[in-house]
């Protein structure tokens, strides 16, 4: 889930979107740092080498290109890896010595840029969230996760996503499962297939279940 969520604020920033805007707003919705700082955190060598593996794996269709050609010219051609060696999407100072800062040259590589007052600022919120939630549900249509709490915890824990929602499925669930898949299919007509709702919840929403409803948290055993 949390590789969406740097991935869409990857898809945004080669969509035009100020880089201030989308750190800001990542943060507005509830994560706790921005798409791009998370993936300086993770270092942008490693995004770039699994993006080439997946594209090995599965095709050239498999990634998104624009992202890889971004990625190559700032790790292969910038050599900015990220915060590990003090230069990413943010340039980091020596310890001691001010605040990181987004990198001025950043928005030279866009291949595009947006006027922010143009742009749907609860629209971005909900394509951070919406994205990774979306993941989420996939994970219980695969039964990789069986009860809803596991991937509640988890997401606040585990990636820090917005935790006043609950976690990942709560926020399904409280948005209301019609909702929610209303809202998917609003965001797959503008922005593409990774916001097409999974069968089981398009099932969900039909009958009006819960995740918490139709996968009841199990008990736990007496002592």
């Amino acid at each position: 889930c949390v590789l969406r969520f740097t991935a869409e604020g990857l898809e945004m920033l080669m969509e035009g979107v100020p880089p201030a805007m989308i750190e800001n707003t990542a943060k507005m919705a509830g994560m706790p740092v921005g798409p791009l700082s998370l993936s300086d955190e993770v270092a942008l060598d490693l995004v770039l080498k699994i993006m080439k593996a997946t594209e090995a794996d599965l095709g050239p269709n498999a990634i998104d290109q624009t992202q890889k050609k971004l990625l190559v010219e700032m790790v292969e051609k910038q050599g900015r890896f990220g915060r590990k060696n003090g230069k990413g999407f943010y340039d980091y100072p020596e310890k001691g010595k001010g605040q990181k800062s987004l990198w001025s040259e950043l928005s030279g590589l866009q291949p595009k840029h947006l006027d922010p007052d143009t742009l749907d600022v609860e629209e971005l919120k909900q394509r951070f969230l919406v994205v990774q939630a979306v993941e989420a549900a996939r994970t219980v249509e695969d039964h990789v996760i069986t009860d809803p709490r596991e991937a509640d915890v988890g997401s606040i824990l585990g990636f820090g996503f917005a935790p006043f929602t609950g976690g990942t499925l709560s926020y399904i669930d409280f948005m209301g499962t019609r909702k929610f898949v209303e809202l998917c299919h609003k965001l797959e007509a503008k922005y593409g297939s990774r916001f097409t709702p999974p069968k089981l919840l398009i099932e969900m929403a039909a009958k009006g279940e819960t995740f918490y409803g139709r996968f009841p948290p199990k008990k736990l055993a007496a002592a």
